[in-house]
């Protein structure tokens, strides 16, 4: 099984060692510079890891980027920040090539004091519930840490280029009719300054971006039906489970 693991990357020369150094054996660093200065690619680069430069601003045009340079099977998210480890990536990945699911996400558990800053996890707490209302999903944490079949994901076709990007994947995840649901992970302090939910200014940009997604999905909601898609099962993959979040309905 390969998987390719984009990494967003903007100054994240100190943290770097430690993520790539941490992905199981056969998952490939993609590591999307996004305006680094500190010589972050570089240092990707003396460490195996494919390099890609992006040089749109916005955490979606790395993610865009890092898809578009994907070629494995499975793609996964993971900040380049050290705050989640990249070790905790293939039962996400299990998940998704068992046929159970098709869309795992990482559910951020801190493990360290300060690890989340106060006003991001309200923020995101906030944004978890108007997501549960959206789309029926029971997930509790919109966290980057996530993983799913490539061709899938390039289906979506997503369009966001700035901080909506992990939300709009969602969204656009339950109007295809995907399976989609979270399993803990750990979340420890980052290493540097976030450029994102590490400010007030940041997380209000983020949150911003993220509502007006969820506007614009309600409003277009109303008029569009969804047929849900076939569960994909492959040989070997265990019967769906009853605990799992069920796909998107049909609506009209």
């Amino acid at each position: 099984m390969k998987v390719d693991v984009i990494l967003p990357c903007l100054d994240e020369a100190d943290a770097l060692p430690s993520v790539i150094g941490r992905l199981p054996e056969g998952y490939r660093a993609i590591v999307v510079d996004n305006g680094s200065t500190d010589g972050s690619a570089d240092i990707a680069r003396a460490l195996g890891a494919t390099v890609v430069t992006e040089s749109r601003r916005g955490f979606g045009s790395a993610c865009a980027a890092g898809v578009a340079a994907a070629t494995a099977d499975f793609v996964a998210f993971c900040d380049a920040d050290a705050s989640m480890d990249p070790a905790e990536l293939p039962p996400l990945v299990d998940r998704v090539a068992s046929g159970r699911v098709d869309l795992a996400l990482g559910r951020r558990v801190p493990t360290t004091r300060g690890a989340w800053a106060p006003h991001a996890r309200f923020a995101n707490r906030v944004l978890a519930v108007l997501m549960r209302r959206a789309t029926g999903y029971r997930l509790r944490d919109l966290g980057p840490m996530r993983v799913m079949r490539r061709e899938d994901l390039v289906a979506l076709d997503l369009q966001d280029r700035r901080s909506g990007y992990p939300l709009e994947m969602v969204l656009a995840a339950h109007a295809a009719g995907w399976l989609v649901d979270e399993s803990d992970i750990g979340y420890a302090q980052r290493v540097g300054d976030s450029k994102v939910t590490g400010t007030l200014r940041g997380t209000v940009n983020a949150v911003k971006d993220m509502t007006r997604l969820l506007r614009k999905y309600r409003r277009e909601a109303r008029t569009t039906s969804v047929t849900p898609a076939r569960l994909r099962q492959t040989v070997g993959s265990t019967a769906p489970s009853t605990d799992r979040t069920p796909a998107a309905e049909v609506r009209s």
